[in-house]
């Protein structure tokens, strides 16, 4: 992957906040590399190299710098025009995909060969499989050591090290340094590290973040036992992974450009996967600058773009849940399907220990095993309905992965059409959410045709709003956010469920 030096030095000489995580300074004269808003001195232009990602810069032999700390910096690694496939494989990799494993076994799961695989990550990232997933697995460490207070064999435990030798070993080539000195140069008198109990680890995102947008959604759509917003406007939710529960509690830092998630959660070795999830229900990997001066270029979209910038796409914790929830949420309003999973929750879902409930959380999610039993009718819906939440929970437990990343989107789609009660809407909408699918578009919703009405109000079909869609493309799933906002609710959005679902449940 080739990157401009002109351009790429005069970013890291102002400091250009724009283009962190986007790029990465080796310095050859201290072998040190570097976010572009690092506060040292500049280095001289003949002696830096620029890197598309971190672990391009550590495989060029080049170390994390102290002072700009890369562990804190944006991933915007998918954003570097990768391909679909590589958006795929880290995924994966976040999700723990390569804790033990060969190249060849991620390759599997994405249905490509490793010598491909190989040369798509060259190409896009500038650096290997593997490169990339130690490179991942020694910064999470290192955040784990600066903004927390467990011991070092749980951190080298939650970063997906083998062993404790083998932690000790990594750090001290690296940084020059055992784990427990970087520790001493931590500020302990920080109100913000976290007990051993409590994990609390911050999450970069490139500014801006429209919070209230994405928090206002959220909160119209919590599910009663499973989720809640607070007075403070944190988000707090229950999770089950592998027959342990616990929770997570996000917040908004505008002044430190982050998130703040509070973990509770009795296996350290999920932590990876728990902050993955997040970043990824909280749009974390977007580049808002780079979505907006695209969307902009259409006059119809631009005073949109102008009156909410660094508006993001809500994603989910998990995709079953996510598949329920929209189902339940066909030719109903948002707040008639909320209680309804409410109800769901309470009579399926598995009690939280008492130990984890607060206000707002008494329940983690059913399980596709439980709800594919379920006389789903005695909730009170129809019966079209209760059999198109059986079908999906029993395709999800004949194929596990199916809101996997390692299943093509388009794949997913089809899949998803074939059971009953689900068309093209409730497709979209899942992989926009499930999915993170950037260029997903509901186009048979009926917000978005009305927002895309002419003057005198005639409404485009949807074949038609698809044709009026392709300039948009890859980011249809923000212009959808944008046209469903501009109705003059965010937290309403999309607009009429009821209307709009109609035609899924008749395909």
């Amino acid at each position: 992957m080739n990157l401009d030096h002109d351009a790429c030095y005069r970013a890291i000489v102002a400091r250009d906040a724009r283009f962190d995580g986007r790029l990465y300074i080796g310095v050859r004269t201290t072998g040190i590399y570097c976010r572009p808003i690092c506060p040292a001195r500049t280095p001289r232009r003949e002696n830096v190299s620029f890197y598309p990602t971190a672990a391009a810069a550590q495989e060029a032999g080049f170390r994390p710098c102290l002072r700009c700390r890369p562990e804190n910096s944006p991933d915007l690694a998918v954003w570097n025009g990768t391909s679909n496939t590589v958006k795929r494989a880290l995924a994966l990799i976040g999700e723990g995909a390569m804790d033990g494993e060969t190249v060849d076994h991620l390759a599997g799961q994405l249905g490509v060969g490793e010598r491909h695989l190989r040369r798509l990550f060259q190409q896009h990232l500038g650096a290997s499989p593997i490169a990339i997933a130690q490179t991942r697995r020694i910064l999470f460490a290192k955040q784990l050591i600066m903004e927390t207070r467990m011991p070092m064999t749980e951190i080298a435990h939650a970063a997906g090290f083998g062993s404790i030798r083998r932690f000790n070993a990594v750090f001290q080539t690296l940084y020059k340094r055992p784990p427990g000195a970087l520790r001493r140069t931590r500020r302990d008198a920080h109100s913000d590290v976290s007990t051993i109990s409590d994990i609390v680890l911050p999450m970069s995102y490139v500014a801006p973040y429209n919070w209230p947008s994405m928090i206002s959604f959220l909160k119209t759509r919590a599910i009663p036992g499973v989720e809640w917003v607070d007075r403070q406007n944190r988000y707090h939710r229950s999770i089950a992974l592998e027959g342990y529960q616990g929770t997570v509690r996000v917040a908004f830092d505008e002044h430190k450009r982050c998130l703040r998630a509070t973990i509770r959660f009795p296996r350290v070795s999920s932590l990876a996967f728990i902050i993955s999830r997040l970043r990824r229900v909280f749009d974390l990997t977007a580049d808002p600058v780079a979505i907006d001066t695209h969307l902009a270029t259409d006059p119809r979209l631009a005073s949109l773009i102008a009156a909410r910038p660094g508006l993001r796409v809500p994603g989910a914790w998990d995709g079953f849940e996510l598949g329920i929830r929209a189902i339940l949420g066909q030719q109903i309003s948002v707040g008639a399907a909320t209680t309804l999973a409410g109800k769901l929750v309470s009579r399926y879902g598995e009690p939280l220990d008492a130990s984890l409930k607060t206000e707002g959380l008494s329940h983690v999610f059913p399980s596709p095993k439980r709800l594919a039993v379920a006389d789903l009718r005695s909730l009170g819906m129809p019966g079209t309905r209760a059999r198109a939440l059986s079908a999906l929970s029993e395709a999800v437990l004949e194929s596990p992965n199916m809101f996997s990343a390692s299943q093509p989107p388009d794949v997913t789609l089809e899949r998803l059409k074939t059971l009953p009660g689900i068309g093209d809407w409730t497709s979209q909408y899942i992989l926009m959410r499930a999915l993170c699918e950037p260029d997903a578009f509901p186009a048979a919703d009926i917000g978005l045709m009305r927002a895309m009405a002419t003057k005198n109000g005639r409404r485009p079909t949807p074949a038609t709003l698809l044709q009026q869609a392709e300039i948009w493309r890859p980011w249809r799933a923000y212009a959808a956010l944008h046209l469903w906002a501009s109705e003059g609710n965010t937290s309403a959005i999309p607009h009429k469920e009821k209307t709009t679902c109609a035609t899924t449940l008749a395909t």
